[in-house]
C-alpha cells in the first residue's frame, strides 16, 4: 500500500513555518468524531487539512506550529493526543499516544489532549501573530478566543499576546491546491480503483437490477483495492440521472434507459471522482446517442481547455458553446448561440459548473478567483471536468422522445507543462467503446 512519508509532512510543516513568519503560532484541529445515530458513530475521517500536514489520522488531537524571533531557531512542532488507555483501546483501536507522536509522527513535542487549554497559554506568549481555521467549529473558535483573553490578561506578567488573528486556510489551502509527484500518484491509484468499479458495473448491470445492487459493485472494487468511496454514490437509472444529486439508489433499472453512475474511490485520504453514463441493456437508442455524443465532444474539447495559462472558467466556456450548438443542432433549443450563451437560457437543460478542484476532499481547497479575477492553471493543478445534459422528465417544451434523459460525463484532470494528464482514462467511454465491452459480456 502506497502512503506519504514523514518527511512530506514535515515539508510541508517547514513551509507553513515559513509562511506565517517570525514570532507566530498557527493551530490546527482535526474533525470531531460525528455520531450517525443513536450511540453509533461514522467512521471517522480526520480533517484534511490536518491530515495534510501532520499524517495524523486519530481524532481529539490539534496541532501547533511555533516560529521563535530568528530564522536560525527553526520552527517547533506539537501534537496534542489521546493518551495510550489500555481499556479503551480494546474496545476502540490503538493509539499513538504521546511516545508515537514523537517516535512515529516526529513531533519535537507531545502532550495529552486533556492538556490542551493550559500549555497552550505559554506557547502564546511572546507571539506576534495566531493562525488558526477561524470558523471551522464554532466550539473550537470559543476556546480560542477564550485562550487570547487569558494570555491577553497575563501581558502584565511581562509577555505579550498575539495582536494578529489571521485565517489560516488562506496559506493552508493554497498549499494544498498545488499537488506534488507524491500526491499525483496517490490520485492515480484512487483515479484506476474508480475506473475499475465503473468497468464492472457495465459488465454486471442488467435490465431489473436495482440501483443499490450496482452501488454494491462498486464499493466492492473500492473495497478490496484498499479504498473506501470518496463520497455519496449516484446510481440513477432512467429520469434519476436528472437529479444532481441522487443518492437515494433504490430504483430498479429498466431496460432502454440509461444509468448515471456518479462514484469514486478515496484512497490514502486522496480522492478521485467520475461519472460515466451507459445503457443499462449495453445499446444506446438513437436519442440517447445523439445527446451523448454531444456532451463526449464537449467534454473531451473542455479537457483540452486544461492547459496552463488558461482561465480556470476556459473548459466551461468550451463545454457550454458545445452544448448550446448541440442542442440547437438536435433542436431542443432554437435561438442565436451567443444570446442563449449570454442570456444563460441553456441551464434549462445544463445547471451547474463543469468542475472543481479535486485532491484530499472531492470539492478541494483552493481559491477559483485571485483579486477577482478567474485564475490561471499552474502546474499540478486537478480540476474534474463533468459537463452535462439533463432532459426533465415533465419537460413540456421539447417532443417527448428525449424526456428523462440524464447524461453526464466526468474525468479527473492536471494541468502539467505537457498538457492536460487525464487520471481517470482507464474506463471507457465512447458509445462504440461502451457497448463493446458491454456486447461481449451479454454474449457471453
Amino acid at each position: 500500500m502506497k502512503k506519504l512519508t514523514q518527511a512530506v509532512f514535515e515539508e510541508r510543516r517547514a513551509i507553513l513555518a515559513g509562511e506565517i513568519g517570525l514570532r507566530s503560532i498557527a493551530i490546527i484541529a482535526t474533525s470531531p468524531v460525528a455520531m450517525r445515530n443513536r450511540d453509533a458513530d461514522y467512521k471517522y475521517r480526520a480533517d484534511s487539512s490536518f491530515l495534510y500536514l501532520t499524517g495524523f489520522a486519530e481524532p481529539e488531537a490539534v496541532a501547533v506550529i511555533e516560529t521563535f524571533d530568528t530564522e536560525e531557531e527553526g520552527y517547533s512542532y506539537s501534537l496534542f493526543c489521546r493518551e495510550r488507555n489500555r481499556e479503551m483501546e480494546i474496545w476502540n483501536g490503538y493509539r499513538a499516544g504521546i511516545d508515537g507522536a514523537i517516535q512515529d509522527y516526529e513531533a519535537d513535542e507531545a502532550y495529552a489532549i486533556d492538556l490542551l487549554d493550559e500549555e497552550i497559554l505559554e506557547k502564546l506568549q511572546n507571539k506576534d501573530r495566531l493562525f488558526y481555521r477561524i470558523g471551522q467549529h464554532a466550539e473550537f473558535d470559543a476556546r480560542v478566543a477564550k485562550w487570547i483573553a487569558t494570555a491577553s490578561g497575563e501581558s502584565r506578567r511581562g509577555t505579550s499576546a498575539p495582536a494578529q488573528v489571521i485565517q489560516l486556510d488562506r496559506i493552508v489551502d493554497e498549499m494544498r491546491l498545488h499537488k506534488d509527484a507524491n500526491e499525483i500518484e496517490l490520485m492515480q491509484i484512487a483515479s484506476d480503483i474508480s475506473a475499475d468499479a465503473h468497468t464492472q458495473a457495465m459488465l454486471v448491470v442488467r435490465p431489473g437490477m436495482m440501483e443499490y445492487a450496482l452501488e454494491a459493485e462498486l464499493n466492492y472494487v473500492f473495497g478490496k483495492n484498499g479504498g473506501v468511496p470518496a463520497y455519496n454514490s449516484i446510481v440513477g437509472g432512467g429520469e434519476n440521472a436528472c437529479i444532481l444529486h441522487y443518492v437515494e439508489n433504490d430504483k430498479e433499472l429498466k431496460d432502454g434507459d440509461l444509468v448515471l453512475i456518479d462514484a469514486a474511490a478515496e484512497y490514502q485520504f486522496y480522492a478521485s471522482d467520475i461519472t460515466r453514463t451507459f445503457p443499462v441493456n449495453g445499446k444506446f437508442s438513437p436519442e440517447q446517442k445523439a445527446l451523448y455524443n454531444v456532451v463526449l465532444d464537449a467534454q473531451i474539447a473542455a479537457i483540452n481547455a486544461v492547459q496552463i495559462g488558461n482561465s480556470y472558467k476556459e473548459p466551461h466556456n468550451v463545454a457550454v458553446r458545445i452544448l448550446v450548438q448541440g442542442l440547437l443542432d438536435l433542436g431542443l433549443m432554437q435561438g442565436n448561440i451567443d444570446d442563449i450563451i449570454e442570456k444563460e437560457a441553456f441551464r434549462q437543460f445544463y445547471m451547474h459548473g463543469t468542475g472543481h478542484w479535486l485532491g484530499m476532499d472531492v470539492h478541494d481547497v483552493g481559491a477559483y478567483k485571485v483579486d477577482g479575477e478567474w485564475r490561471a492553471y499552474e502546474e499540478g493543478m486537478v480540476v474534474t471536468v463533468e459537463p452535462g445534459l439533463y432532459i426533465a422528465p415533465d419537460d413540456e417544451t421539447v417532443d417527448p422522445k428525449w424526456r428523462g434523459i440524464g447524461i453526464r460525463i466526468e474525468d479527473d484532470v492536471v494541468a502539467t507543462e505537457n498538457g492536460p494528464l487525464v487520471l481517470t482514462a482507464k474506463v471507457v467511454k465512447t458509445v462504440e467503446e461502451i457497448e463493446a465491452l458491454m456486447a461481449k459480456v451479454q454474449a457471453a
